[in-house]
């Protein structure tokens, strides 16, 4: 089964698929370029396809475009619950990853920036750092992209984006995550965009999981 066939058979608006399918891609690209320590690039692109898809859950009542996805979200939160991190590791084991490719997936997040920026494992890296440069529509510079989830989060105080310092510290991570990543990589961060992703978006989506 090829990943649109599974994005669909969740029910997955387009704009989720479009997502995995734009940070699959930047890392497509980066591992593409590599020259640093040995990564396994299957799992990196496989856990990339799949990492967000949980977020059906995370999708509010006015983001929701019709009465017939608002059931579908229904039926999806009664069967799998709210906590899309949670949704996120019991679908990705069912459609086949492994232990691998669901630690890197497990493993990957914003909040664990230092531990990422601090740690050996580079295959975490390149998944946080290509879903970091993905924005709800397009590929943009962590910066921008940051900055965007700060201010979008600043109200929550859930949320470890409410706390100004501690936001500001976790994009100075990302940035010095940036620079590891690109000192093993034929490319810079501007060369990573809409465009030269583009081919891989039409590559992946016929990609078999």
């Amino acid at each position: 089964m090829n990943i649109v066939e599974i994005y669909n058979k969740y029910y997955l608006p387009e704009r989720l698929q479009m997502h995995m399918l734009r940070v699959a891609s930047c890392s497509k690209l980066i591992i593409g370029n590599w020259s640093g320590v040995t990564i396994n690039k299957d799992a990196i692109i496989r856990a990339s396809l799949l990492h967000d898809m949980g977020n059906m859950a995370k999708i509010s009542d006015n983001e929701i475009e019709s009465e017939e996805f608002r059931k579908i979200r229904k039926v999806y939160i009664d069967k799998y619950g709210r906590d899309s991190h949670k949704i996120n590791l019991a679908i990705t084991k069912k459609e086949g990853l492994n232990d691998l490719e669901i630690e890197i997936m497990d493993k990957k997040s914003s909040k664990r920036g230092e531990e990422t920026l601090n740690s050996e494992r580079y295959d975490i890296k390149i998944l946080l750092y290509a879903d970091q440069r993905v924005a709800p529509y397009g590929v943009t510079s962590i910066k921008e992209r940051l900055e965007e989830v700060k201010k979008r989060y600043k109200d929550i105080s859930s949320s470890v984006w409410s706390n100004e310092e501690q936001a500001n510290h976790l994009i100075e991570c990302s940035l010095g995550i940036e620079k590891q990543i690109m000192k093993y990589c034929g490319i810079s961060p501007e060369d990573i965009n809409d465009e030269s992703i583009k081919k891989y978006i039409e590559e992946l989506k016929e990609y078999n999981i």
